[in-house]
């Protein structure tokens, strides 16, 4: 048994501590604590070959790991003695080091959860406030550092496509390096300018399903990249994308929509949402060379992400999808429900009407001594959903916009946009009795939506009803 390994299990046999082997690491699983052990190795993509490089990722792992995992993150060991009786944090010079972790119940693992059929909606709506903060509040690069370039985003989705062409047929392998380098070359444009405005941030690096739990009420994402910074140093929508494409592939494509709109409620972020489709089909990638680097056993769920990375170069039919109706009808729920049926991408006017007054979508506007609900803040408010509606449609994706539209002039603009861009229009068309409607919006809490009744009352004057022109495209969701 080589020194490194005989340290490990003597070190786990001290701590009476499970070890569990990866490519790069030894994890031991105590009762209450995890260790975590580098290999001294050197490959392609991580270098832990000398004990000054494995103390300085050590550290590194804690630093960026504890901006979303603070709880699990306990700080860094130091193994001292010899390798047949190593001790943790003694007084001798060390020999290794280890990060030291707080042990998470077995099955809180978000594919764990997902597998048994027990994640529930609000641990998603969780993970998309905790990553949108943390995007929000992520150091920018500056466009001097050679992140986020287009040249690097093709040459590592080609790499993974390489990695996984153990999956593939000729035909499938030679499909999406065509596609890559398509989308690649149109895509330049948006990645440089997202780039210079500063979307190009210190991210997590590694957000599949694996490495997100669930901690009682809260979420957490551990296990970030620390051992090669351009890893990390990604467009935010790439971060992302990581998560949303493995919902998907794991089955559960309504969970990833419902993340997506989730994360874009709270960022604004929906100039990025164009370079979605390439980040999930290179995660898929990526997920699909780590399982072939696993041995036969895993090919199942390689093929699984390769299948996924297909799917991501076959997008929807695009097309533009209106609600109508009065605060308390119910639009925000009825749309979420088709957001995720389709795969859609949702504007909300609750949460639109508050970013355009600089507020946060749960920030009180009266607080503020504001008044949103003005018909020049209407007004405002539906150009900038047709605004962010346009290049969305244009880049093939379903929209929904969530807004009262009680005016057949707004849902005119609307159809007329649609039209323009040659996508399918139609309308959610959300009704609740008067009692239902009032009392919704007394009992409303923590929404997005400060709607009382003094603003029904005002809406509903001002009401007009769907024509019989308009009844013809009500959305079949609504028979």
């Amino acid at each position: 048994m080589e020194p490194a390994a005989q340290l490990v299990a003597a070190l786990a046999a001290s701590l009476r501590a499970q070890v569990i082997a990866t490519h790069i690491s030894w994890v031991l699983l105590g009762e209450e604590f995890a260790w975590k052990i580098k290999k001294p190795v050197r490959l392609p993509f991580v270098d832990y070959g000398s004990l000054a490089a494995r103390r300085h990722c050590c550290e590194e792992e804690v630093r960026l790991n504890r901006r979303l995992a603070p709880t699990l993150y306990l700080g860094v060991s130091r193994i001292t003695g010899d390798a047949q009786a190593p001790r943790l944090d003694g007084g001798a010079a060390p020999i290794e080091y280890a990060v030291r972790m707080r042990r998470f119940p077995a099955g809180a693992l978000f594919s764990e959860q997902l597998a048994a059929g027990t994640l529930a909606a609000a641990q998603v709506d969780a993970l998309a406030a905790l990553l949108g903060d943390f995007h929000d509040r992520a150091p920018p690069a500056v466009p001097a550092s050679g992140y986020g370039t287009a040249e690097g985003r093709r040459r590592v989705a080609l790499a993974a496509l390489e990695g996984a062409s153990a999956m593939a047929d000729p035909d499938e392998t030679s499909r999406l390096r065509q596609w890559i380098a398509t989308e690649a070359a149109a895509l330049a444009p948006l990645w440089r300018s997202r780039l210079e405005s500063g979307r190009v941030r210190e991210g997590h690096g590694d957000l599949h399903l694996d490495n997100i739990v669930s901690l009682g009420s809260e979420v957490a994402a551990f296990d970030g990249i620390e051992f090669d910074a351009a890893l990390r140093w990604i467009d935010v929508v790439d971060d992302l994308a990581f998560a949303v494409m493995d919902f998907a592939a794991r089955g559960r494509p309504g969970f990833a929509f419902r993340l997506l709109n989730g994360w874009l409620d709270r960022t604004g972020d929906h100039a990025g949402v164009p370079a979605l489709r390439f980040a999930a089909v290179y995660r898929a990638l990526v997920r699909a060379q780590v399982e072939c680097l696993r041995g036969p056993a895993r090919a199942p769920a390689a093929r699984r992400y390769l299948d996924a990375a297909l799917s991501w170069t076959q997008p929807p039919q695009p097309g533009l999808i209106i609600t109508h109706g009065l605060p308390g009808s119910g639009k925000t729920f009825q749309s979420q429900r088709l957001l995720e049926q389709r795969g859609a991408i949702r504007l909300r006017s609750d949460v639109e009407r508050k970013r355009l007054f600089g507020l946060s979508m749960l920030e009180d506007s009266r607080a503020r001594g504001l008044d949103l609900y003005t018909a020049d803040a209407t007004r405002r408010t539906y150009q900038h959903l047709q605004a962010t509606a346009r290049p969305l449609l244009a880049a093939g994706w379903p929209v929904i916009l969530d807004a009262a539209f009680l005016r057949r002039d707004e849902r005119a603009a609307a159809g007329a946009l649609a039209d323009e861009l040659a996508v399918p229009f139609a309308i959610l068309d959300c009704r609740a009795p008067p009692e239902v409607l009032r009392e919704r919006l007394l009992a409303r809490r923590g929404d997005a939506s400060e709607a009382d009744l003094a603003v029904l009352e005002r809406l509903e004057a001002l009401a007009e009803p769907l024509a019989p022109e308009e009844q013809s495209l009500v959305c079949p969701e609504n028979s």
